[in-house]
């Protein structure tokens, strides 16, 4: 059970020394207790309270850290049942499934998409994140040549899955600086698989039936000293696949049920031959509530809605997305382009930016920041206001690169030119329209 601000400061030192850069230990334990720090940037705290309070405030549901390097990413670390409750916070996995009965021209194919298909938006780069291999042959060169191919031809994580450990140990000794996910554990070949995990200190995928028996597998691998463990319940079905997703999140969150305290790997290219419905199952796992979801295949109409879903169930309810403030260049500006100013919120700036550039008028785009508010919202609430948008357009460098000074504001703010012609007396101001729609057609009026 997490610890209370006050029962973490109990265990502090209480030197209110600072180095952990807030002023006092309570402040900091406050901190701790809402997720707003971390423990280790107190220098003073003992071994033994780091031990005793990592355990106390670890995540229900255990983060696991798949792969190396900057394709590494992480799954598990949640601690809600819906998002709107607090955020969720490491998004989903999506993976490709390769094995080793396909062509060479099957796998270069789905390696060569999971490896291309990136796609840009509000800012973020959305992608896949990791090849799953899958020995059905049984055989353990070509499960080890497929593995050392596959790690040749990308930097994605990969994942090895064999029911044989012979099988399994050979393939992941093999590309051992990757890092593999390694499975299955089962309950029969559990020992084996262990020494396997902890010989290459790599993740394990625990495989059994139904919630008790997955219950009892993962409890004998903690007790085999293994930590970084990920669980598929092996459902046969849609309907037994988002039930066994449900019951594990909600045995770990409010019974505080270790056992079953892991993320999950959930495979709904099993579940369906239909790539459609596939995706849709897919869909389903994003929201609830899949650690990592194998398909069956990558590919741009069924790949890129999943991304945009993950993107925004797993953004931050609480925290808009928001643009880096800045001067934006939209098709090649010079000291003669119209200057036009808006909030840094995401969405705001890529609509605007995207209406100017498919209108091909040379602009001067200021994005000012406003705590990721929209225009209207950040008027309301004094941020984007005359007093704070003419100490920006000064700073910012604007008027180095221009002749003729023309600022553009958005006409839902119209109000604040008269204002806004006291703060920066040297500029024209001039009052866009209320809709990035007519953006371009003001724009080209002014040429």
């Amino acid at each position: 059970m997490a610890l209370t601000g006050i029962e973490i400061y109990k265990k502090l030192p209480r030197t209110n020394c600072g180095d952990c850069g807030v002023p006092t230990c309570m402040a900091f334990a406050m901190k701790l207790a809402a997720g707003q720090a971390e423990l280790s940037a107190c220098p003073h705290v003992s071994d033994e309270v780091v031990a005793e309070l990592d355990s106390a405030s670890a995540p229900p549901i255990r983060p696991v850290t798949v792969g190396t390097g900057d394709e590494s990413f992480k799954v598990g670390g949640e601690t809600v049942l819906f998002r709107h409750e607090k955020t969720f916070v490491n998004p989903s996995g999506i993976g490709v499934l390769i094995t080793d009965a396909m062509s060479d021209e099957d796998v270069d194919g789905r390696v060569d998409r999971i490896n291309k298909l990136e796609y840009e938006r509000v800012g973020l780069m959305l992608k896949g994140n990791i090849v799953v291999l899958k020995s059905v042959k049984g055989d353990a060169a070509a499960f080890e040549a497929l593995a050392k191919k596959v790690a040749g031809a990308t930097a994605k994580p990969i994942a090895l899955l064999a029911d044989d450990p012979a099988v399994l140990g050979q393939a992941a000794k093999a590309i051992a600086d990757k890092k593999p996910v390694v499975g299955f554990a089962t309950d029969g070949n559990a020992d084996a698989v262990a020494e396997i995990a902890k010989e290459l200190g790599v993740p394990v995928v625990a495989k059994a039936d139904g919630i008790d028996a997955i219950s009892a597998l993962t409890k004998k691998l903690s007790d085999a000293g293994l930590k970084d463990i990920i669980i598929d319940t092996t459902p046969k079905n849609i309907k037994q696949a988002l039930t066994d997703q449900v019951a594990v999140r909600r045995l770990a969150i409010h019974k505080t049920e270790r056992t079953v305290g892991f993320p999950t790997m959930v495979f709904p290219n099993e579940m369906t031959d239909n790539p459609l419905k596939e995706a849709i199952y897919a869909s389903m796992f994003i929201a609830k509530y899949g650690g990592i979801i194998v398909l069956s295949d990558v590919v741009g109409e069924t790949l890129f809605p999943l991304l945009v879903a993950r993107m925004n169930i797993y953004a931050d309810p609480q925290r808009p997305m928001a643009t880096t403030e800045g001067i934006y260049e939209l098709n090649d500006p010079d000291e003669n382009s119209p200057v036009v100013i808006t909030t840094n919120f995401s969405l705001t700036y890529f609509i605007v930016s995207g209406e100017i550039e498919a209108g091909r008028v040379p602009t001067w785009l200021l994005v000012m920041d406003a705590e990721g508010l929209s225009v209207l919202t950040a008027w309301a609430a004094g941020k984007f206001v005359a007093d704070a948008i003419g100490p920006f357009v000064k700073k910012v460098g604007i008027e180095e690169k221009i002749a003729k000074k023309r600022l553009i504001i958005p006409g839902f703010v119209a109000g604040i030119s008269g204002e806004l012609e006291e703060e920066l007396p040297e500029w024209e101001i001039m009052i866009g329209p209320r809709e990035a729609a007519y953006v371009t057609a003001f724009l080209k009026q002014l040429q």
